[in-house]
C-alpha cells in the first residue's frame, strides 16, 4: 500500500514539476522575446565586427570565465569569483534534480537517469568539487552582505532588487546542501552513497544527526528542500529578465561582441544623408541594438562611477547612472518603441508613429550638465567588467545637443568660432602657425614632398608657450638623432579634435577634410606628433578621410631612437620623477611603456609610480573639450591630480601632453607647490 502511495506521489510530482517548469520557461521566453523586440525596435546603426573569432573567444574566456576585470578589485573580485564558479557548478546538480522530478521513479533510491549511474567516477569527482564550490558561494554572499551592510560603497546599488537576488541565490545554495544531506541518509549503503564525496553536505548531515531520523522525516526533509530549490530557480528564471541581474543572460554576448582594440574612433556621422531627421543620439529610438545590449549588461556595480574623475570631484556625472537612466528610459518608452516597430513592419498602416521623448528633457535625470561634465577619459570603459561603451552614448548625446538643439556651454561658442575662423581653439592668426620655429632651420613638406616623416606640431605646439617648448625640443632631438623629417609650416591646420569631442560634428568634419587633403598631397609614410589628442584622431579617425600614413606619438619615436642607439642620455639631475598618464595616449591607445622607458633610461632619474597610474590613471580634466570649458562644480579635477602628485613626494612630474601640462601647472599653482611639470621631450633633450 505504501509502495503504491509513493509511486502515485512520484507521478503527481512529475506532473507538478512539468507544469511549473513549462510555466516558468514560457514566462521567461515571453520576457526574453520582449527584450529582443526592444533591441529590434531601435533604429541606430550598429556594426560590431564578427572577425577574429578566435581572439573573441579568448577574450570571452578571460573576461567572463576567468573574471579578469572583476578581479581588479581584490575582495569584491574574489567574492564574485566564488559566487560565479559555485553557481555554475550547482547547475548540473539542479538539472539532475529537474530530470529526477520530471521522470517518475519506482523508489526514491532508484535514480535511473542520474549522472551517477552513467559516469560514477566522473560524477563522484563532480559532486566533491560542486559541494565545495557551492559553499564558496555562501562565503561570497556573506562578504557581499557584509560589504553592503557595513562598508556601504557609495556607488554600489543596494535596493530591494539586489537583496532579493542575494536571498534567492542563498536559498538555492542552502537547499543544494540540504538536498545532498538528505541523499546521504536516503542512499546510505547503496551504490549511490556519496557521503565521502559530499564533504560540506556530510558535515551538515552529521550536524543535523540526520542518520537518526525516521525514514518519513528524511523523506519530508528531502522533498521540502527539493521544492524550495526548484521553485526558487524557476522564480529566478522568470525574475531575471526584468531585474538588474539581467546581465547574467547578456554578459557573455556583450563581451564577445565588444571591441577588441584599445583604440576606437568616434562614429562618423553621415552629414549628407538627405533622409536624416536628426544627428547624434536624441532619444532612445536612435540607439543601436548593440547599445541596448550594453544597457542590458550593466551590473550596477558602480566601478565606472568610482573611477570617473568627474564623479570623484563632485560633478553631477555618474557613468553608471547614465547607463541605468537610458535603460530605464527604454523600458519607460517601450510601448511607443514597439508600436513604431510594428508600424514599420506593417508598411501600409496610416497611423502616425508614436513620439519618442528626448533623452534630455524636463524631469529627466539625464541632463545637459551631466553630459558636459564628461572628460572623455574612458576610465569608465576601462574598469567595466562587461565592456560597456559609456562614451558611445555620452558623445553621441552631446553631438545631438550641439547640432540639433544648439545646447552647449556658453564658453564653447568662442571655441567653435575660433576653430572655424583660425583653425585653432585660441583664435590666434593662421599666419603665426609656424612662428614657433622661425629661428630654426626645418624643412617644409611643400619644398621637400619626398620626406617620409611629417612632424605635426599641432595647435598647442604652434601657439601655446608650453607646447612651443615641446615642439622645439622635439626638433632638437630629431636633429641629434639624424632623423629626416619635415613640417607643414604655414600650411598646417587644426585636427578638429576639440570640435568633435564637443559634439560639433559639422565643424570637425570640415576641419578634418581640410587637413587630410593637405597631408595627402604629400603622402608621408609616417606622422609623429607630441599631442595625444592629435595622435588619437589622426591615427584612428582620419582614415575615414583618406589618411593612410602610420601615426605615432613622440614618446614612441623617442623610445625607438633610444633603442636604436641614436639618442643616448647622459647623467641628469638627481630627481624623483612621476609620470602622469595622458588618457588619450593610455586608455584610448594603450601607450604606457614608451614614456616610462624614456624616463628610466636617463641616469639620475628615479621613476615612481603614482597610486593611480597606467590604465587606472587619473585624468587631468582637459579631455572631451573641457580644456575650453569652465569647471565650477565641485573640486577641480586638475587639483585632485595635483594633490596626489604632491603627496607622492616627487620633485618633477613628467607628461606627454601639453593639455596635461597646462592643467597640472595650474593645479600646482593652486596648491602653491614647487613641483615642476615637464614634457618627456624636454627632459630627454636636456639629458642628451
Amino acid at each position: 500500500m505504501e509502495g503504491d502511495l509513493i509511486e502515485s506521489y512520484y507521478v503527481a510530482k512529475s506532473i507538478v514539476v512539468v507544469l511549473l517548469s513549462a510555466t516558468a520557461v514560457t514566462l521567461f521566453a515571453i520576457r526574453v522575446r520582449h527584450l529582443l523586440g526592444l533591441m529590434r525596435a531601435v533604429q541606430g546603426k550598429a556594426a560590431p565586427a564578427l572577425d577574429r573569432i578566435g581572439l573573441r573567444l579568448r577574450k570571452l574566456f578571460t573576461e567572463v570565465f576567468l573574471q579578469t576585470r572583476v578581479r581588479r578589485s581584490l575582495m569584491p573580485g574574489l567574492a564574485h569569483l566564488a559566487i560565479f564558479y559555485g553557481f555554475l557548478a550547482v547547475q548540473v546538480h539542479s538539472s539532475e534534480l529537474f530530470l529526477e522530478g520530471i521522470i517518475p521513479a519506482k523508489q526514491v533510491t532508484d535514480i535511473t537517469f542520474s549522472y551517477g549511474t552513467w559516469f560514477p567516477r566522473l560524477y563522484k569527482l563532480y559532486v566533491a568539487i560542486a559541494d565545495i564550490l557551492a559553499f564558496g558561494v555562501l562565503l561570497g554572499l556573506g562578504y557581499g552582505l557584509y560589504r553592503r551592510t557595513f562598508i556601504r560603497p557609495k556607488n554600489l546599488t543596494n535596493g530591494l532588487d539586489a537583496k532579493l537576488i542575494l536571498v534567492a541565490t542563498a536559498l538555492i545554495i542552502l537547499t543544494f546542501h540540504t538536498i545532498n544531506a538528505g541523499r546521504i541518509a536516503l542512499y546510505a549503503g547503496t551504490e549511490h552513497d556519496y557521503a565521502n564525496h559530499y564533504w560540506v553536505s556530510s558535515f551538515l548531515a552529521r550536524s543535523l544527526a540526520i542518520s537518526s531520523w525516521s525514514p518519513r522525516s528524511v523523506f519530508l526533509f528531502y522533498e521540502i528542500s527539493y521544492y524550495i530549490h526548484i521553485l526558487v530557480i524557476l522564480g529566478f528564471l522568470v525574475y531575471i529578465p526584468g531585474s538588474k541581474h539581467l546581465h547574467t543572460m547578456t554578459a557573455a554576448f556583450n563581451v564577445f561582441l565588444g571591441p577588441l582594440a584599445t583604440s576606437k574612433p568616434i562614429a562618423k556621422t553621415d552629414l549628407e544623408d538627405e533622409n536624416a531627421e536628426s544627428f547624434g543620439l536624441g532619444n532612445v529610438g536612435e540607439l543601436s541594438w548593440k547599445s541596448v545590449l550594453d544597457l542590458y549588461s550593466c551590473t550596477e556595480c558602480g566601478r565606472c562611477t568610482d573611477a570617473c574623475p568627474a564623479a570623484i570631484t563632485g560633478k553631477p556625472l555618474s557613468p553608471m547612472a547614465v547607463i541605468c537612466d537610458v535603460k530605464y528610459d527604454v523600458f519607460n518608452q517601450q510601448e511607443s518603441l514597439l508600436f513604431n516597430l510594428a508600424q514599420r513592419r506593417n508598411g501600409e498602416s496610416k497611423e502616425e508613429p508614436k513620439e519618442i521623448l528626448p533623452l534630455v528633457r524636463e524631469g529627466s535625470p539625464l541632463t545637459a550638465e551631466v553630459l558636459w561634465a564628461c572628460t572623455s577619459c574612458r576610465a569608465c570603459e576601462e574598469v567595466c567588467p562587461l565592456d560597456i561603451q559609456h562614451l558611445d552614448l555620452i558623445l553621441e548625446a552631446r553631438k545631438h545637443l550641439v547640432m540639433v538643439k544648439s545646447d552647449f556651454p556658453a564658453e564653447l561658442q568662442a571655441t567653435f568660432n575660433n576653430l572655424e575662423n583660425t583653425s585653432n581653439a585660441w583664435g590666434l592668426p593662421l599666419d603665426q602657425r609656424d612662428a614657433w620655429c622661425a629661428d630654426m632651420e626645418i624643412k617644409r613638406m611643400a619644398d621637400h614632398p619626398e620626406t617620409e616623416l611629417l612632424y605635426y606640431a599641432g595647435d598647442a605646439g604652434c601657439y601655446d608657450e608650453k607646447g612651443k617648448t615641446v615642439a622645439r625640443a622635439m626638433v632638437s632631438l630629431m636633429n641629434k638623432a639624424g632623423v629626416d623629417f619635415a613640417i607643414l609650416g604655414g600650411e598646417e591646420r587644426g585636427t578638429g579634435d576639440e570640435a568633435r569631442r564637443a559634439g560639433n560634428e559639422y565643424l570637425a568634419q570640415t576641419m578634418m577634410a581640410e587637413l587630410a587633403g593637405i597631408i595627402n598631397q604629400y603622402a608621408p609614410k609616417r606622422i609623429v606628433t607630441a599631442c595625444p589628442h592629435s595622435y588619437n584622431i589622426l591615427k584612428n579617425e582620419y582614415p575615414d578621410f583618406g589618411l593612410e600614413a602610420d601615426v605615432i606619438h613622440h614618446s614612441q619615436l623617442l623610445a625607438q631612437l633610444m633603442h636604436e642607439g641614436r639618442l643616448t642620455p647622459h647623467a641628469g639631475a638627481d630627481l624623483d620623477v612621476a609620470y602622469h598618464d595622458s588618457c588619450y595616449l593610455g586608455r584610448w591607445n594603450g601607450v604606457y611603456d614608451a614614456p616610462r622607458e624614456i624616463l628610466r633610461s636617463i641616469p639620475g632619474l628615479r621613476v615612481r609610480e603614482l597610486p593611480r597610474s597606467k590604465a587606472n590613471g587619473l585624468c587631468c580634466g582637459a579631455g572631451g573639450g573641457r580644456m575650453f570649458m569652465e569647471e565650477t562644480v565641485g573640486k577641480r579635477i586638475n587639483v585632485e591630480r595635483a594633490d596626489e602628485i604632491i603627496a607622492s613626494g616627487v620633485q618633477t612630474v613628467a607628461v606627454a601632453c601639453t593639455y596635461c601640462a597646462t592643467m597640472l601647472v595650474d593645479g600646482m599653482q593652486e596648491r602653491a607647490s614647487a613641483i615642476e611639470v615637464k614634457d618627456l621631450a624636454v627632459i630627454l633633450d636636456e639629458a642628451t
